[in-house]
């Protein structure tokens, strides 16, 4: 009784390997293709500031430019040339970038009008202000 059940289970366990082998396949598998490059959307403005080198020993000119005016609806992105992290982090509930890793960026879309001071977490001194302005 005992060595048929081992047959059994050893037939089971053979067929399931063979199952579960992949052949070779006559056809190539298709290659994915590249995203395309994110566009800008017509119509959206947007603006930058970029985070220089040494930007931790800059205080309040860390940031270029330190002070930003925009149309309500724009988004501005923070590109960080230095060689270390940073962050624009909204001195009020707003945003909060997270460390962004030199050579990384970091967006917001500003939809509302108002006065948004910010600054880098990891370095106090760094601080900036975007504001936010109805389009005329």
């Amino acid at each position: 009784m005992l060595s048929f059940r081992l047959v059994a289970v050893s037939v089971v366990l053979v067929g399931a390997i063979a199952c579960s082998s992949s052949s070779p396949s006559t056809s190539p598998s298709p290659t994915p293709s590249p995203a395309p490059a994110p566009t800008p959307t017509p119509g959206v403005p947007s603006s930058s500031v970029t985070i220089p080198v040494g930007a931790s020993s800059l205080g309040s000119s860390a940031y270029a430019p330190d002070d930003l005016t925009v149309a309500v609806g724009t988004t501005v992105t923070w590109m960080n040339t230095d060689s270390v992290a940073h962050t624009s982090t909204s001195d009020a509930t707003g945003w909060n970038s997270g460390a962004v890793a030199p050579g990384g960026q970091f967006s917001v879309a500003f939809q509302t009008a108002g006065s948004f001071p910010y600054h880098c977490a990891i370095h106090p001194g760094m601080v900036g202000r975007v504001v936010a302005v109805e389009r005329q």
